[in-house]
């Protein structure tokens, strides 16, 4: 620069040369201004991004968090108290078709066939990255992406798959902070992105259901959570919902009544069987005292809340979701109660 200046002066009047030097001094300054504010943006940028990302790794949610939340109004389906509603005047011509299957918890602790057993789930926070799903078919079920929520879905790329990827592979996430649940069935995880045959999307502050004839992450159109048998309830002392059960092909009618919301080729008869949505209760009379405070608290909500029909499967079969907490040989003294010993409550 001094030499620049140097040559200015041999060459310019001495007037021309001092104020050709202030111009080009103050050119050079404003350049110099200039390159260090698009360093300094920069830095603001990366700054920011690294943020997020810190955010993203504190979040401590717990499964037990899911359990300081409300699920749904009061007034939902999942949360009403049907101990005294009507029984169905089908009722004892239904429930004979089964009366002889017995009650199984189908969850606990540890392993079957090298899964967890039960349908697990993730609890997130608000700031949990969101993924757009691919919905698509594949050589266990087909494409609903139509009847599908497009999200993007809070699901981290690590949450638990049911069955570790196997059979329906369900996947679960409850947003603990704007209370969002998202769900999708036959799911996996390929080059970074969750794929699906389904999904949903249900926020709890809200009864709205799904459009009619769409089905969910679940074959009834409804949500998994809500239904299932959690461990954390029991630590708290009560269950306060009904529980999710299935029924085989034969005993459930190709129909649906609220608050499902979609049905499938099942083959059973009317009146002889239960559309996805209805409800069985155990009967009042069925005395609990003999078993665990665990398994009383499970029993008194199939008095209170019942079962409601969600899918097609074994009979009988309750959904909860797998905990090392869960004591197994317990959950079995579950399979002494028969289907005979529920009535159907009326349909509404």
């Amino acid at each position: 620069m001094a030499l620049f200046f140097l040559l200015i002066e041999k060459f310019f009047h001495p007037k021309k040369a001092i104020m050709t030097k202030f111009i080009i001094l103050a050119i050079f300054l404003c350049l110099i201004c200039f390159t260090s504010c698009k360093k300094d943006q920069s830095t603001i940028s990366v700054t920011t991004d690294t943020g997020a990302m810190d955010n993203l790794a504190t979040c401590n949610a717990t499964k037990a968090d899911a359990e300081n939340i409300r699920i749904f109004p009061v007034t939902n389906a999942w949360n009403k108290d049907i101990s005294a509603s009507a029984v169905d005047p089908y009722s004892s011509q239904i429930i004979a078709k089964f009366a002889t299957s017995i009650i199984h918890a189908d969850f606990g602790s540890g392993t079957w066939d090298g899964a967890p057993i039960g349908i697990p789930y993730a609890v997130v926070c608000s700031s949990q990255q969101k993924y757009t799903v691919k919905f698509r078919a594949n050589n266990y079920d087909g494409n609903y992406g139509s009847e599908s929520d497009k999200g993007p879905y809070a699901i981290p790329l690590d949450a638990p798959i049911e069955g570790n990827g196997t059979d329906d592979a369900h996947v679960i996430a409850v947003d603990k902070d704007s209370g969002i649940l998202y769900e999708l069935y036959n799911a996996s995880v390929v080059n970074g992105q969750w794929q699906a045959s389904s999904g949903a999307i249900f926020h709890f502050n809200t009864n709205k259901l799904r459009h009619i004839n769409w089905t969910s992450a679940d074959a009834a159109g409804l949500p998994i959570f809500p239904g299932l048998v959690r461990y954390d309830e029991l630590a708290k002392g009560k269950i306060d919902h009904a529980i999710r059960f299935t029924l085989n092909s034969t005993n459930v009618y190709p129909g649906f009544i609220s608050p499902a919301r979609h049905k499938v080729n099942s083959t059973g008869q009317l009146h002889y069987s239960l559309p996805f949505g209805a409800r069985i209760r155990l009967k009042a009379s069925y005395n609990i005292s003999g078993f665990s405070a665990n398994n009383q608290i499970i029993l008194q909500a199939m008095k209170t809340y019942g079962l409601i029909l969600a899918d097609i499967g074994s009979n009988m079969y309750i959904s909860g979701a797998p905990d090392s907490r869960w004591n197994n040989d317990d959950l079995h003294k579950l399979d002494v109660i028969k289907g005979s010993d529920f009535e159907v409550v009326n349909f509404e």
